[in-house]
């Protein structure tokens, strides 16, 4: 295995030089994809890169439009595998995640290198706001309508994936339902999923970082589940049925 942490960063200046160090004391092979941000993060990265104390195995990914979370773990999964890597773990730039953890998901995925690794947070967690304990029972609920498989927790952006496992998955979506799209078609391939419990940083409600629209992205999740609940009748769990069949 060969391992990359690869961090999606849209309009993080306040957060992202803090990541990336913590990310390092932990990790040496990291890839950060700069989603069109329009404040002054991508200077910060730039100004990390510069930094000779730290390793010099950062590698950037920018471009000037924001095209959505989705489209810029396409990218940062691309270039992880030009860059000869097997594994890349994923991680947010809102610093929530904590990289003392990227053990944890590592050696999970050691144990199950062909499976996609899934951060699992604790939903007993008093810090933890309400609408995203909605957000992911909510979820939860039809990704097993979808493909017959329980999972506690399929929004969490802290994951390790197998690209050779999941390098020929095109998701349709490119925006913040995209993880949950992926999620759904790597059980229909019978690419197994493993949870893996780790824990999560909820900050004052004055210092959270969130670019998820209300409005907008829950009407799209929602069409993408109504579209997915068509194509597991179709499609889903006739692929499952036969993959299992002809690996019998």
């Amino acid at each position: 295995m060969k391992t990359c942490i690869v961090i999606p960063v849209y309009n993080s200046e306040n957060h992202i030089a803090n990541v990336i160090e913590n990310v390092f004391k932990y990790a040496y092979n990291l890839i950060v994809i700069n989603d069109g941000s329009t404040d002054g993060t991508l200077k910060k990265i730039i100004e990390i890169q510069c930094i000779a104390s730290l390793p010099k195995t950062m590698e950037l990914v920018s471009y000037k439009q924001n095209r959505g979370k989705g489209y810029a773990l396409k990218q940062g999964f691309r270039r992880a595998l030009e860059l000869g890597f097997t594994h890349a773990v994923t991680m947010d730039a809102d610093g929530q995640h904590l990289p003392a953890d990227i053990a944890l998901l590592t050696e999970k995925s050691q144990e199950n290198p062909d499976a996609l690794i899934v951060g699992s947070r604790k939903f007993d967690n008093p810090d933890m706001p309400e609408g995203s304990k909605f957000a992911n029972n909510f979820s939860n609920f039809w990704f097993k309508i979808q493909t017959g498989i329980s999972l506690p927790d399929t929004q969490t952006g802290f994951r390790i994936y197998p690209l050779g496992k999941t390098e020929k998955i095109r998701a349709f979506t490119d925006r913040y339902e995209a993880e949950l799209e992926i999620l759904v078609r790597c059980a229909w391939k019978n690419i197994k999923l493993v949870p893996q419990p780790i824990n999560v940083y909820y900050p004052p409600q004055n210092e959270r970082l969130s670019h998820f629209r209300k409005g907008k992205d829950f009407f799209r999740i929602s069409v993408l589940n109504t579209v997915l609940c068509f194509l597991a009748v179709i499609y889903g769990y006739p692929s499952m049925f036969f993959r299992k069949v002809f690996k019998k």
